[in-house]
């Protein structure tokens, strides 16, 4: 595997993930002045992670478009690569046997 197709990946995901967290500490926030319910009973951190999850889907939709699509791409090639490898076998394979 290059680094090439390990970056984008690893880049996806870091930025998934800032988003999820740019996303927790304003659910946070917001829940710490009164702005948002803070849930039922001892449900605040799961509802703040609920929350926080809600609101990062649909932004890492749209923001991380370039970064999906470059990581699709990768992994489109990759596959093609085995497929082609796996043909090239079998190919190989029958020649021998016959």
């Amino acid at each position: 595997m290059s680094a090439a197709r390990t970056s984008a990946a690893i880049k996806y995901t870091a930025l998934r993930l800032a988003i999820f967290v740019g996303c927790f500490v304003v659910v946070v926030g917001l829940v710490q002045i009164g702005a948002l319910p803070k849930g039922l009973g001892d449900s605040n951190f799961v509802w703040v992670v609920l929350l926080a999850l809600v609101l990062s889907a649909p932004l890492s939709l749209v923001l991380l478009r370039k970064q999906r699509d470059a990581m699709s791409a990768q992994i489109v090639t990759k596959v093609d690569s085995a497929k082609a490898r796996l043909e090239a076998n079998r190919k190989q394979e029958d020649g021998v046997t016959q």
